[in-house]
């Protein structure tokens, strides 16, 4: 076939006077683009490169791909993963990955919260903040994030707060570096886990991860070791024992919410395990990067397997499901 591919580099990222450092920070290097190509090649099938979702606009008459790869971020707003997968609803071309919906409702961190809840897993107590809330009342130590972003976007060492002051003052930065409401949840002291999850009918999972926290506040390395930040060597610690059972409740939690978001093809959950060893669900990530050096790169060299070679048997899954 041939397979149009969407994406959003750095490069493509369109800056206004005053966003915040990061605000390019979900999109992808080339590298990305490049490890599909070579995956797509080695099952047989023609890419053409796509980029941003408005470039859908030019072929909405006349497509010029008989299925899509999206792994387009989108600019601004809430339902800024939506816009590919909504386009190529108006197309009538098949993509892997989940759909509009999905991608919007797990974008908003709270949504994704209420919903793990309904469907039975532990999340930490949390607090919205707007521009009309009056009062914020959480325990500390606390977490503040913006409520509808991704890869750590809006994180640094001063999002884990522990009085009023530092809460007051990095909501208010929040607030105005990213224009949205905040999230601020009970911080989770521990260790943390990435749960990657592929295929459909039924998902499964891969090996569980554990990432790094930096010692001294317990942060996960992977907030403060990312473009934008500067460059520091983070004493970090891997203070959880990932222990048969506790990989066993992380993977079913993982599932779990995946199949209640109704996520295809594959995606990655986080969680923190706290120091009395139970779990607690974050986030989940139905757009997660194909980076070489990400998630689903480390999965490969786990299995012993080539990145091209795995990413081409998770492509060709995801394909399967979208042309039946």
């Amino acid at each position: 076939m041939r397979i149009g591919l969407i994406y959003d580099l750095f490069d493509d990222y369109p800056w206004q006077d005053g966003e915040a450092f990061d605000a390019d920070v979900e999109n992808e290097p080339e590298e990305t683009v490049v490890a599909l190509e070579e995956a797509l090649a080695g099952l047989g099938h023609e890419t053409v490169r796509i980029g941003p979702a408005r470039n859908l606009l030019s072929c909405m008459d006349n497509p010029i791909f008989d299925l899509a790869v999206n792994i387009a971020e989108g600019g601004r707003g809430r339902n800024r993963e939506g816009e590919a997968p909504t386009l190529l609803d108006l197309m009538d071309v098949p993509y892997i990955g989940s759909d509009a919906l999905t991608l919007s409702l797990s974008l908003d961190k709270v949504w994704t919260k209420d919903l793990a809840r309904a469907a039975g897993l532990r999340t930490p107590e949390y607090a919205v903040v707007s521009p009309e809330s009056q009062t914020i009342s959480v325990d500390y130590p606390a977490f503040v994030k913006p409520r509808y972003e991704g890869s750590a976007k809006g994180l640094t060492k001063d999002s884990k707060v522990d009085c009023d002051e530092d809460l007051i003052r990095q909501v208010e930065h929040v607030m105005q570096a990213y224009e949205q409401d905040v999230l601020v949840e009970r911080f989770i002291e521990g260790s943390e886990f990435t749960v990657a999850v592929i295929g459909n009918n039924p998902p499964r999972t891969l090996p569980v991860i554990q990432r790094a926290v930096e010692s001294a506040s317990g942060i996960g390395l992977h907030v403060l070791d990312r473009k934008g930040l500067p460059e520091v060597d983070h004493a970090f610690d891997l203070p959880g024992d990932l222990t048969p059972e506790l990989e066993f409740r992380l993977e079913k939690a993982a599932l779990i919410v995946f199949e209640k978001l109704e996520c295809r093809d594959f995606a990655r959950v986080d969680f923190r395990v706290d120091e009395q060893g139970q779990e607690w669900f974050l986030e989940i990530n139905p757009l997660p990067t194909f980076a070489p050096d990400g998630t689903f790169a480390i999965m490969a060299e786990l299995m012993e397997k080539t990145y091209a070679g795995f990413l081409a048997e998770v492509l060709d899954e995801a394909i399967q499901r979208a042309m039946s």
